[in-house]
């Protein structure tokens, strides 16, 4: 039509997802780690044109034209992310009138603020599962695993010879 812009007529891709939870799994921060969920959930917001939401990138003035419209796609992210937490998680991160980068933000804290400690209670962990406490040897081989994904998180990875030799 003539006096629109090519993009006002366009559909926002952010629109095109009917169900985020089918595309990035819920951050419980054990069976899915933090360091997962955020590889996959930037891909989705590469994907759908909204990593400009949750990077840091400032948003637009009030006064600008596209600011309406930015505020109603940081909505849809700001959902995606609370759907994607686990209902601890969420308890934790949910505040009234947040933008998707202040509620990236916090999220982000609760698993690299106090990394010292969370490394700590993580190795003792890691270093005393035993297989006797585990109901299979699957099970343990997945909770040497999910630990070794969370410590990974909080920058004290476990090697691959580590790993194997704990599975002796």
């Amino acid at each position: 039509m003539p006096g629109e812009s090519p993009t006002s007529s366009k559909l926002h891709p952010v629109y095109t997802v009917t169900n985020i939870q089918n595309k990035v799994r819920v951050l419980d921060g054990v069976k899915v780690p933090y360091s997962s969920w955020v590889r996959l959930f930037l891909l989705h917001a590469r994907g759908y044109k909204v990593l400009h939401h949750i990077d840091g990138t400032p948003a637009p003035a009030k006064t600008d034209a596209t600011y309406d419209e930015w505020c109603e796609v940081d909505a849809h992210v700001l959902q995606w992310i609370y759907v994607t937490l686990s209902d601890d998680l969420l308890a934790r991160v949910l505040e009234d009138e947040s933008t998707a980068h202040a509620a990236w933000v916090r999220v982000k804290n609760i698993f690299t603020n106090n990394k010292g400690a969370r490394a700590a209670a993580l190795e003792h962990e890691f270093s005393n599962l035993k297989l006797e406490s585990m109901p299979s040897i699957e099970a343990y081989c997945q909770r040497l695993k999910d630990l070794a994904s969370q410590l990974k998180d909080v920058d004290a990875a476990v090697t691959d010879q580590r790993l194997v030799l704990q599975l002796g």
